[in-house]
């Protein structure tokens, strides 16, 4: 089997066997086939989609390229959620003690935030003391002993997308349904969780900027899944608007602890319980009705927040940090954004917001960029509030001095005002199942 022929198949939008996409990922993974060469092929896809069957092998192979866990000692019950990124989306600190409340076994890998959007795991070290990098047999341990751990992914998973997406996104590849699907997707299927629900972000603040593109991503990630013999949903959600208030490390932490208790902003608890019971519906294999019943009653009795920190204890983190958030460290020096005028806040641009908390210390540009645990903005005013002369819109919080104006000035000019109310833009858009 020669590369030259499946480049030139692909080419000629012909469907590529099982053979030959295989023989693709492992030659590249193993570097018997040059960057040109992928790079050739990665271009047709681009230009020629793949189909459905195509995508699941490929997502397969990728998946399959390094090393994978297998969780089938814990039978059906696995769950695993992903989102595709966003500004304030700190769901997984709230999904993940609900659904291990209420039986769900949730052992998860998760990444480090990188550009505007945060990662889970740099939220969770936010937490003193919690270890993110447990050997194998501590993960598994502690996932017998309380249904829940959440990990940074191994050196080793999906080497094969690792490679392929840093070719992507240096030959303008990168937007193609059918890599993006697969590249989330391998390193689901190689996490080895059965019931996974996606969260797929829509809008500014989003890779996907509209809910056409965000429900195309969204199907062909559900097929990958179930052709792979997963249970598949997907929910649409929308990031034109950060979600919740708080934007950055502990103070999001801060914030999924108050949804917990049974508190925090409407938005959030909407999102992360749909999410939630989603994935108990179809882990349970129940109607959404009693899946949403189940989540509501485990916030309201108080089980979901001991589960929470159950989690966090298991992991080294200080127990008492979340009992009492005042624990968590502050930043030095904040800085209030004050209303000029009497109006409404008419829009929101996510990415800039998220690029503003970058300033502050709240993320990374490159991978090795230190952060600020303490960094970020509380945001008072969103999108469609009412807003009277003086009102404090935003407070921005940083250990670095010198970012606050230019993160101020970054924040300004990503947001609008108006005289008249907007109009509301739906939270979710659509399940695809």
């Amino acid at each position: 089997m020669r590369m030259y022929d499946i480049i030139k198949n692909k080419r000629d939008n012909k469907e590529l066997t099982n053979e030959e996409i295989k023989f693709f990922v492992k030659g590249y993974t193993d570097g018997n086939i040059p960057d040109y060469q992928a790079s050739a092929l990665t271009m047709a896809i681009f230009f020629n989609g793949m189909t459905e069957k195509e995508t699941a092998t490929l997502t397969l192979a990728m998946a399959e390229s390094g090393d994978t866990v297998d969780l089938s000692e814990f039978g059906n019950k696995t769950v695993d959620k992903h989102s595709t990124g966003g500004v304030g989306d700190k769901t997984t600190l709230i999904v993940a003690p609900i659904v291990a409340s209420l039986g769900c076994i949730i052992a998860k890998m998760s990444g480090r935030g990188l550009g505007h959007t945060g990662g889970t795991v740099d939220k969770l070290e936010s937490i003193d003391g919690f270890n993110t990098s447990l050997s194998n047999e501590e993960f598994f341990e502690q996932v017998k002993n309380t249904g829940i751990a959440v990990v940074g992914q191994t050196g080793n998973l999906t080497p094969a997308d690792k490679k392929l997406y840093s070719l992507r996104d240096v030959t303008a590849t990168v937007d193609s349904i059918p890599l993006i699907a697969s590249s989330i997707m391998s390193k689901k299927l190689a996490a080895g969780s059965h019931t996974i629900v996606l969260d797929v972000k829509c809008g500014s603040g989003a890779f996907m900027k509209t809910p056409e593109d965000a429900k195309a991503l969204a199907e062909e990630m559900v097929k990958i899944g179930k052709n792979n013999n997963r249970n598949m949903a997907a929910i649409i959600t929308d990031m034109n608007t950060p979600l919740g208030k708080n934007i950055g490390n502990s103070l999001e932490v801060i914030e999924a602890i108050e949804i917990l208790k049974g508190n925090g902003a409407e938005d959030l608890k909407y999102v992360a319980c749909a999410l939630a019971s989603e994935i108990v519906a179809l882990s349970k294999n129940i109607d959404i009705t009693e899946a949403s019943q189940l989540v509501e009653n485990t916030i309201s009795s108080g089980e979901a927040f001991e589960k929470l920190k159950e989690w966090v204890t298991a992991q080294g983190g200080k127990k008492e940090w979340i009992e009492n958030p005042d624990n968590f460290p502050k930043a030095k020096y904040s800085e209030d954004i004050f209303a000029e005028n009497d109006c409404y806040m008419s829009s929101m641009n996510a990415e800039e917001i998220g690029i503003s908390s970058v300033i502050l210390g709240a993320g990374r540009e490159k991978k090795d960029d230190l952060i600020d645990m303490t960094a970020g903005i509380i945001l008072n005013k969103k999108t469609g509030d009412k807003i009277k002369k003086g009102d404090i819109i935003a407070t921005l919080y940083t250990n670095n001095e010198n970012s606050l104006k230019s993160a101020k000035e970054k924040f300004i000019s990503a947001i609008e005002f108006s005289n008249e109310k907007p109009v509301e833009i739906p939270l979710i858009y659509e399940i695809v199942r």
